[in-house]
């Protein structure tokens, strides 16, 4: 009788024992002793509650935050088209969690591959957005490769760090730290001509990872050290790329080119500049150039402690891209200070709970897959909380699974349903029979123990 049979009762009933002397005394029944790992048929449910909450939360919001929208297309135009993305990523969470987390560690490198394609076809064939190409367009749905690269990036290095454990003690092989940092840097050079802030973002995932891994803090702080290093040259090369560009303009009085270099370097100088400014962002003027930011501290001003309520923004109105790179100012100014911080520490929860699933894990692989995922969402929410709020310089950055963009749904979608998938096949706090069946189920190079207990 197995453990499905007792839950669902399809075990078959056991004859009773038939007393074949009066003297003889009564069989004392075995008391059932329960397993460790629970029967989790759909998977973690506090990780569903997350993602339901969060959907629930960019169905409210976005439509309070499509009035321009709404003015063009209709009032159930940009809500419709939203639902239905939720709707498609629903489909890709539930159909993931269904499949067995050993078959992500295969299609870490084709995933890796695609992204870098998608990179280099838009690269040289992308729409260009404010001075860089950003994405093209497939099916009606716009593509953004830099979203699936830093997927890519947890897949990779949670294949590459399970397969270089030290096979005695804890910890990781210096291999295995090289690999991991050449792909971040491989995935930073395609990320930087795009964006500084995706290329921070990449890092800061990638070295998160390192330390769930088991990289020792000497090992770590080299790696740290090199990025630091190799992003100061970077920058320097694309000063000097902007005044050779600078000149060429001026003396064959090109005007137009495919893409500007040294106008995306002008705007980072320039949001960097507002920034460190001393002037007080009340004494500002509102220009062209720092509108977005200026409306949206207007719109968490007038939100206060408890907000107006949904539908009820003054600012949607006038703050440029509200339901997408700024739709935290909206969150804040219809649910107040206090919805915001809810908001923060929900996406916080989910990586608390990713820590609990890991720490009950036996293998390596599914310890780094879902505490990477659940970093990759959690860590790009807060850097779009900062950047709204005026902690961290302008940029783009979507608000994962609130903001409206297919892509950014789409990743997170699949982050979700990878996530569920290891709390639903990977054996947590097992018996050692249940240990030794997950163990002779995967191949040898997935079968490193979990190199952190948390």
């Amino acid at each position: 009788m197995n453990d499905n049979d007792m839950i669902f009762g399809t075990a078959a009933p056991v004859p009773p024992s038939t007393v074949t002397s009066a003297s003889a005394a009564p069989s004392t029944p075995k008391p059932q002793v329960e397993t460790a790992q629970e029967y989790r048929h759909e998977g973690d449910k506090s990780i569903w509650g997350i993602y339901g909450f969060l959907c629930l939360v960019s169905i409210v919001e976005l439509y309070s935050a499509s009035s321009r929208e709404v003015a063009s297309a209709g009032v159930y135009g940009p809500i419709l088209r939203h639902f239905l993305m939720l709707v498609a990523g629903f489909g890709i969470v539930w159909g993931l969690s269904r499949v067995h987390y050993k078959y992500f560690f295969g299609l870490a490198w084709l995933i890796a591959l695609f992204s870098i394609g998608s990179m280099l076809y838009v690269s040289m064939f992308g729409e260009i957005v404010n001075g860089a190409r950003r994405h093209f367009s497939l099916m009606g749905i716009t593509i953004q490769p830099s979203e699936f690269i830093k997927l890519s990036a947890v897949l990779v290095i949670a294949r590459i760090m399970a397969r270089s454990q030290k096979p005695k003690g804890v910890g990781v092989i210096n291999r295995g730290i090289y690999m991991s940092a050449a792909v971040v840097l491989l995935f930073g050079a395609l990320l930087f001509k795009q964006g500084l802030t995706n290329t921070l973002l990449l890092m800061s995932i990638s070295l998160a990872m390192m330390l769930i891994g088991g990289t020792e803090l000497r090992k770590f702080f080299l790696v740290v050290g090199v990025y630091a290093i190799l992003g100061a040259g970077a920058v320097l090369v694309k000063g000097f790329v902007k005044d050779h560009n600078a000149q060429a303009a001026q003396t064959t009085a090109i005007a137009e080119a495919p893409e500007n270099v040294a106008e995306r370097q002008g705007t980072w100088k320039a949001r960097l500049d507002r920034y460190f400014s001393s002037v007080p962002k009340y004494e500002e003027e509102i220009t062209a150039t720092n509108r977005q930011e200026m409306y949206s501290y207007m719109a968490q001003a007038n939100g206060g402690f408890f907000g107006v309520m949904p539908g009820n923004s003054r600012e949607t109105a006038r703050l440029p891209l509200a339901f997408s790179d700024y739709i935290y100012a909206i969150i804040v100014e219809d649910l107040g200070f206090l919805g915001g911080t809810a908001l923060m520490l929900l996406y916080l929860a989910l990586l608390v709970r990713a820590g609990v699933i890991a720490r009950k894990c036996h293998r390596a692989f599914p310890v780094l897959l879902v505490v990477g995922l659940a970093v990759m969402i959690v860590m790009q929410a807060l850097f779009h909380m900062a950047i709204t709020t005026g902690t961290f310089p302008v940029s783009g950055q979507p608000l994962p699974l609130i903001s409206k963009g297919g892509t950014s749904i789409l990743v997170t979608s699949i982050a979700f349903g990878m996530m569920l998938s290891v709390s639903r096949t990977a054996v947590q706090n097992g018996t050692k029979q249940e240990v030794k069946e997950e163990l002779s189920a995967l191949p040898e190079e997935m079968r490193a123990n979990n190199p952190v207990q948390f």
